[in-house]
This record gives C-alpha cells, structure tokens and sequence, in this order.
C-alpha cells in the first residue's frame, strides 16, 4: 500500500531530523499560517516574524505549558525552531527565499523569559474585571 504524502513527508522528517518531534513539524505550519493571518497584507514571512507567531501561538495554545510541550518536541530555543523550519524546506514543504538563514531565528525570544517570566499572568483581581 502506497503511504498517503502528508504520512511521507513526517516520515521523512523523523528520519532525517529525528531531534525533533513530528508535532513540531505540524506546530510551525500552523504558527506559519497563524503569522500570515496576523499580517496586513500577504508577503513572505521573516524568520524572526515566524519565530514570534509561534511564541504567540504556544502561549494561546498552551498557556504557561508552552515551554514544556515545546521541550517535549525537541524545541529549546528560537533557533531550534528555525531548524524546524529548514528541515520543512529540504523536505520540499516550505519554500526559503534568497537572503532567509537558520540564523534569522537565533535570539529571536528565550523560552524561559517568554513562556514564564514575561508571561502574560493574570491575578485573580485581573480575572475579576
């Protein structure tokens, strides 16, 4: 029986980059659509705009869990996501333009001070309002 495509790629992914977990591959696509659905006008997406839609979206997703899970995937820093990234371009499912780099994503957030000291926590006060 032929694999379905979408099964291929992730196949593919966890061969080639198996420091990371599968969901990762599938949580970047979605901070990647999350990002576009954020921005004014449809245009290629920087490394560091990318980065920080999937920062937003893991605190939306995941609230104060967001480090973990991202741990959980193999994601410890900004550049670990850029490295997601770049493992969906040599798979062929995203598209890197002239100029883009792994490095772009380098010290674009640390997710300890994003996902815990500068979390947005709110106090019962707060919630009361």
């Amino acid at each position: 029986m032929i694999e379905p495509l979408a099964e291929s790629v992730v196949t593919r992914l966890r061969r080639r980059y198996p420091a990371f977990h599968e969901a990762a591959y599938l949580f970047v696509l979605s901070g990647l659509q999350y990002t576009i659905e954020r921005m004014y006008r449809e245009r290629h997406v920087s490394g560091r705009e990318l980065a920080e839609g999937c920062r937003d979206l893991a605190r939306e997703k995941f609230g104060p869990m967001a480090r973990t899970v991202f741990e959980h995937w193999g994601i410890r820093t900004s550049l670990d996501l850029g490295q997601v990234v770049f493992a969906l371009v040599d798979c062929g499912v995203l598209v890197a333009q002239e100029g883009d780099s792994i490095g772009d994503f380098e010290d674009v957030f640390d997710p300890e001070d994003a996902f815990e000291r500068d979390y947005p926590w709110s106090t019962p006060a707060q919630l009361q309002q």
